[in-house]
C-alpha cells in the first residue's frame, strides 16, 4: 500500500510540474523514430522542495534512496505508456530507464559533501552537493547507456523479447553493463547481448578541488601541515561538456567508490549548477570615512590607497607606482563565470626581486583566484592519459585556466626555458591556448584539438642584478629606455605595463625599507603603522572584492580624451620602416587601466581624470620600452611627492592638472578631428 501511495504521488507530481507533458512528448519522439530501442530513456526535473510538501515519504525516498526511487517513476512510467499507447514497440517495465534530475537539494549540512572533511561518506549512495573547481577534464567517450542480452539456449522461452535488459547505474563500471558470463534466471544457460540493441552515451571525467584548495598556490605559509585531493566526477549524456577548466561550480550527485590502481573515490554527476559568489554589499567604515575626505578629488583616494597597501611588507610611501599598479590590476578580476576582457598584465624591472616577490605575494592573496606558479608545474595546459582506463585523454588544467578571472603570478621571467616564454608571449598576445591531441600516441585514429580562453592576468618580474644581466649590458641611445635584451622583445611589448622599480631613486628610500625588514624579523605579527591598524588586509579584500564588481562606463569626454591619446601617441611612434609601435591592443590596455582607476575610486563612470592616469602610466611604460617622445613624461609623473600629509596630496593634484593640460595640448596638436567619432571608432 506505502508503495502504491508513492506512485500515486509520483503520478500527481509529474502532472502538476509539467513532467507528465514532458513525458509525453518524449514518448511521441520514440514512437515516431524509425530506429528499433531496447531501452527507452527518460530524464524527469525532480523539485525536491515541491515534492516533499506533496507526499514526505516519496521525498524522502527520492533523497536518501535515488535508485529505489527511479523505479517507482519507472511504474508509474510504464503504465502511462501502456494506458495512453504512446510507444507502440515497448514491451516491458524494464525497457524504461529513468534518471531523475534534481534542481537543488536542501542547505542542510548532511547534504553537502566537504572535499575537505574526512572521512567522505559515500557508501550511502545517496544524493549529496559539493562545490568545486574543475582543474582537469577528458575528451568525451562512449559508454553503455543499455544493452538487450537473450538467452543462447534457443528453446528457452527467453531466448526471445525484452525480459534481460541492463542499463547503467550510478557507480557502475562498463563490465557491470555489459559482459559476457550473465546466465538465464530460466535455464542458466549463458547470456548472449543483442548487439544491434546497445544503446550508447555520452561520457566525460572531470577532476574538481575545493576552493580552499588555492590557498596551497597562494604561498600561505602554516605551521599546521595541510593537504588537498581531488575529487573525479563523471559526466553523462546531458551533463556532457556543461563544465569548463577553471569554473567553479555546485554538483548534485551519488559519490561510489570506483577501484583502479589507485582506489578513489568519485562522484556520478546529476545536476551541474554554475557557482556565481554574491557580490559584497559594501566597504569598511573607515575606507567610507576616507572616501569622503577625499570626495573633493578624483587622484587623492586613490593615491592614499597606494600610500598605505601592503604594509605589512613595505614601508607607507614606499613602491607607491607598482602598489597603484598592483591594485588596478586586482580590480579588474571577476569572481563570476563571465569572460574576464580587461585583464591588465604587469611586467616589472627590478633589483630588488626578494622584496618585489613578497609585495606581489602579498597581494595575490586579496583575490580569491590569485594564483602563484609552482615552478615544479606547467603554467599552460597538458596531457596525460586518463587513469580510469577509459581511453580518453586527461587535460590538466595548469596555472593560467586554474586562475581564471584573477592573477596567475609567474614569478622571475629569466627562470623560464625559451620555448616556454614565446607560448606565454602568443597566450598573451591571444588571450587563448590551443592543445593539440596526437591521435596515435593515446590510441585514436584522430588527432584532436582543444581550445581554452585564458581570462587571467599575468605578472611577472625581471632580475636587472643577475649574472647574465650584466653580461648583456648594451648601452641605449634612446632617452629613458631600458635594456630589456634578457627577455624576447615581443613579450615585452605583449605586456600592457612595464614598471621599473629602482630603489637608488627618492621614490624608495633604502633606509626607511631596512629598518621595516629589521622590525619585521624581530616581531613578524607586530603592525608597525597607524595605517596597518586602520586599514587591514580584510579591509582591502572587501573594498577590491567590492570594486572589482562595479558596472563601469565612459563619460563622453573621457572616451574622447582616451581615443585622442591613443591616436596621436600612434603618430608619433610610427616610422617608415617598422611602422607604429603601437598595436590595436594598446587600446585596450588604455580603456583597462581608465576603467580599473575608476573602480578603485569607488566610480561608476569613467572620467577624464582616470584617463590622464591611465594616460601617464602607459606613457611611462612605452618610454621604458622604446624611449621618450615629444609628449615626455618623469619616471615619476604619477608620485611626483612623498605623501607626507594633506600637502603634499593637494601639490599632487597641482602636478596632475598641468599633466592633464599638457596631454590636452599634445592631443590637440598631434590628433586632430579626433573631437567627433563615429559609431565603430
Amino acid at each position: 500500500m506505502s508503495n502504491l501511495k508513492m506512485k500515486e504521488a509520483a503520478l500527481i507530481y509529474l502532472d502538476r510540474s509539467g513532467g507528465l507533458q514532458k513525458f509525453i512528448d518524449d514518448c511521441k519522439f520514440y514512437n515516431d523514430s524509425k530506429q528499433s530501442y531496447a531501452v527507452y530513456r527518460f530524464s524527469i526535473l525532480i523539485n525536491p522542495s515541491d515534492i516533499v510538501e506533496l507526499d514526505a515519504e516519496l521525498g524522502n525516498y527520492i533523497l536518501h534512496q535515488p535508485l529505489k526511487a527511479a523505479h517507482v517513476f519507472q511504474s508509474v512510467c510504464f503504465v502511462a505508456v501502456k494506458t495512453l499507447s504512446l510507444i507502440g514497440q515497448l514491451q516491458t517495465e524494464t525497457q524504461i530507464n529513468i534518471v531523475l534530475k534534481l534542481t537543488h537539494l536542501p542547505p542542510l549540512r548532511s547534504y553537502s559533501l566537504d572535499l575537505c572533511e574526512f572521512p567522505l561518506d559515500y557508501a550511502s549512495q545517496r544524493f549529496y552537493m559539493m562545490q568545486g573547481i574543475v582543474i582537469a577534464m577528458t575528451t568525451v567517450t562512449k559508454y553503455t547507456q543499455g544493452a538487450r542480452f537473450l538467452c543462447s539456449d534457443e528453446a528457452c522461452p527467453l531466448s526471445k523479447g525484452f525480459e534481460y535488459i541492463r542499463v547503467h547505474v550510478p557507480g557502475a563500471t562498463e563490465s557491470a553493463t555489459v559482459r559476457n558470463d550473465f546466465l538465464c534466471n530460466l535455464c542458466s544457460s549463458s547470456l548472449q547481448e543483442d548487439r544491434k540493441f546497445r544503446v550508447l552515451g555520452d561520457k566525460q571525467i572531470v577532476e574538481i578541488i575545493t576552493a580552499k584548495a588555492l590557498h596551497a598556490f597562494q604561498g600561505y605559509s602554516n605551521s599546521q601541515p595541510f593537504r588537498f585531493q581531488s575529487l573525479t566526477i563523471f559526466l553523462r549524456d546531458e551533463s556532457v561538456s556543461k563544465m569548463n577548466i577553471g569554473n567553479e561550480y555546485k554538483i548534485i550527485g551519488i559519490p561510489t567508490c570506483v577501484r583502479t590502481s589507485q582506489t578513489a573515490v568519485c562522484i556520478e554527476a546529476n545536476s551541474i549548477i554554475s557557482y556565481n559568489p554574491e557580490v559584497p554589499s559594501g566597504i569598511s567604515d573607515n575606507f567610507r570615512y576616507l572616501l569622503s575626505l577625499t570626495s573633493s578629488s578624483c587622484w587623492k583616494f586613490t593615491a592614499i590607497l597606494a600610500n598605505i597597501f601592503a604594509s605589512q611588507i613595505v614601508p607607507p610611501g614606499t613602491y607607491n607606482l607598482l602598489k597603484l599598479c598592483l591594485l588596478m590590476s586586482l580590480v579588474q578580476t571577476s569572481d563570476r563565470n563571465k569572460e574576464l576582457k580587461d585583464c591588465l598584465d604587469i611586467l616589472i624591472m627590478t633589483s630588488d626581486t626578494l622584496l618585489v616577490d613578497r609585495l606581489l605575494n602579498f597581494s595575490i592573496k586579496l583575490v580569491p583566484r590569485g594564483i602563484r606558479h609552482p615552478v615544479s608545474t606547467e603554467i599552460f595546459p597538458t596531457l596525460s592519459r586518463n587513469k580510469y582506463g577509459t581511453g580518453a585523454v586527461s587535460i590538466q588544467a595548469g596555472s593560467a585556466l586554474l586562475a581564471k578571472g584573477g592573477i596567475c603570478f609567474i614569478g622571475d621571467l629569466a627562470s623560464h626555458k625559451k620555448d616556454k616564454l614565446e607560448q606565454l608571449q602568443s597566450v598573451v598576445e591571444s588571450r587563448s591556448i590551443t592543445v593539440y591531441i596526437p591521435g596515435k600516441k593515446f590510441g585514436d585514429d584522430i588527432n584532436q584539438q582543444m581550445t581554452f580562453p585564458v581570462q587571467c592576468s599575468f605578472w611577472s618580474f625581471v632580475d636587472m642584478d643577475s649574472s647574465s644581466r650584466r653580461n648583456m649590458q648594451k648601452t641605449n641611445t634612446l632617452i629613458g629606455r631600458m635594456d630589456c635584451s634578457l627577455i624576447p622583445a615581443n613579450l615585452v611589448e605583449a605586456f600592457g605595463l612595464l614598471i621599473n622599480c629602482n630603489e637608488s631613486s627618492s621614490s624608495y628610500p633604502l633606509i626607511s625599507t631596512v629598518q621595516h625588514t629589521l622590525k619585521k624579523a624581530i616581531n613578524p605579527e607586530e603592525l608597525l603603522y597607524v595605517a596597518s591598524k586602520k586599514f587591514t588586509t580584510e579591509d582591502f579584500e572587501k573594498l577590491l572584492a567590492f570594486a572589482k564588481n562595479l558596472n563601469v562606463e565612459f563619460s563622453l569626454e573621457a572616451e574622447r580624451m582616451i581615443h585622442g591619446y591613443y591616436l596621436a601617441s600612434r603618430r608619433i611612434r610610427t616610422d617608415s620602416i617598422s611602422g607604429s609601435k603601437l598595436s590595436a591592443s594598446a587600446l585596450k590596455y588604455l580603456v583597462s587601466l581608465a576603467e580599473a582607476h575608476a573602480r578603485l575610486n569607488l566610480r561608476n563612470k569613467v572620467l577624464k581624470e582616470d584617463v590622464l592616469i591611465a594616460a601617464l602610466l602607459f606613457e611611462t611604460s612605452l618610454t621604458l620600452k622604446y624611449g621618450a617622445t615629444v609628449f615626455c613624461v618623469a619616471p615619476n609623473a604619477v608620485f611626483p611627492f612623498e605623501l607626507y600629509n594633506e600637502e603634499y596630496l593637494e601639490q599632487r593634484d597641482i602636478y596632475l592638472n598641468q599633466c592633464q593640460q599638457q596631454l590636452q595640448q599634445f592631443i590637440a596638436t598631434y590628433g586632430p578631428g579626433t573631437a567627433i567619432f563615429t559609431s565603430d571608432e
